[in-house]
């Protein structure tokens, strides 16, 4: 399709996006992505909520209660809408993101960022293996088949505090307890962001302008994003990275830790192993997570597709500030149950 440009669209055309609904505003990554959405000043947001739901939210947003049961109180809440944003958990029932699909096609509303927030979904091996290639995938092309929205997907690696400061099935640490489990030598770096930068980044790209105002107008759009993936990273690191900078936030040294070493195959078929014996949560925690550190680079999408943070004008951020975040949700145990 050749490109198009504002100058030529029918009276009435808004180069920009002003209204925007989130599913999990009040969610772990949610709630980042309502703040930093407000902080721009360009949005009306709209959080689309369950009457049961007990989420805090900012009051600055505007809450329009649905029903997964009722596909006209999803419609309703999305007309008028310029976008809407899914965040859910990955354990969500699987229905109810294609039902906010179908419901933004039905409702008219031109751009949906589906609940992706994580692996590179070009690396076929990694999507098919990771159990979640499949279901993304799934809402991808439900999105471009109903033909009334298109799509644009975050690829962020995982949550960075979330994952350090979570189980020792994540990133390997038990930091209360002062133990870690490096996959094969520690050393192999991949991409991961931290909730705020998830936030950030999904703000910027619904900031910029919908299409460039003619031929001479260069500034990045919307529509270069149109079906395609916004690749977003705070660090590129190894778990020795993350452990260094946990040996500086916490003031200890090696000699403090239990230090163990396994083979990120064997943790992975392990993780598999784990499911089928009807452990679900901790198998695939430590599947989906081993799967990308295996030594085929498959976690630093960076290497392979660089990323936009510069042209979406993401800071650059202090890993040890980060780190302490960890720390302290570790301490506290708010994310040991939760995938």
């Amino acid at each position: 399709m050749s490109q198009q440009y504002a100058k030529d669209q029918p009276q009435g055309f808004k180069n920009y996006v002003e209204n925007i609904a989130i599913v999990g505003a009040g969610g772990r990554v949610g709630a980042f992505v309502a703040h930093e959405l407000l902080k721009t000043k360009k949005h009306k947001v709209t959080a689309l909520s369950r009457p049961e739901s007990t989420s805090k939210l900012p009051a600055d947003i505007l809450v329009k209660h649905i029903s997964y049961d009722d596909p006209s109180s999803l419609v309703d809440a999305l007309r008028g809408q310029d976008a809407l944003i899914i965040t859910m958990s990955v354990m969500a029932p699987p229905d109810q993101e294609a039902k906010l699909i179908q419901a933004a096609a039905d409702a008219g509303v031109p751009w949906v960022m589906p609940n992706e927030w994580g692996l590179d979904p070009s690396m076929k091996d990694l999507a098919k293996e990771s159990l979640i290639g499949e279901p993304r995938e799934k809402a991808r092309n439900l999105i471009t088949s109903l033909g009334k929205s298109s799509f644009i997907s975050l690829v962020v690696g995982f949550w960075y505090e979330f994952s350090l400061g979570g189980l020792k099935y994540r990133y390997g640490f038990d930091i209360p307890g002062r133990e870690v489990t490096f996959y094969d030598d520690g050393n192999t770096k991949i991409n991961t962001s931290t909730w705020q930068q998830c936030g950030r980044a999904a703000a910027a790209v619904f900031s910029l302008k919908v299409l460039p105002e003619d031929e001479a107008d260069k500034a990045p759009t919307l529509s270069q994003f149109k079906n395609g993936f916004v690749y977003v990273s705070s660090f590129l690191v190894s778990q020795r990275d993350m452990f260094a900078s946990v040996l500086r936030v916490t003031g200890t040294s090696e000699k403090d830790w239990t230090i163990k070493y396994q083979d990120v195959e064997e943790r992975y078929k392990e993780g598999v192993e784990e499911m089928k014996a009807g452990d679900v949560f901790k198998g695939f925690t430590k599947l989906l997570y081993a799967r990308d550190f295996y030594p085929d680079g498959c976690g630093n999408y960076e290497a392979r597709k660089g990323l936009h943070n510069d042209l979406l004008g993401l800071p650059k951020e202090d890993l040890d500030e980060c780190t302490k975040v960890a720390v302290v949700i570790a301490e506290n145990g708010e994310e040991a149950g939760r995938l």
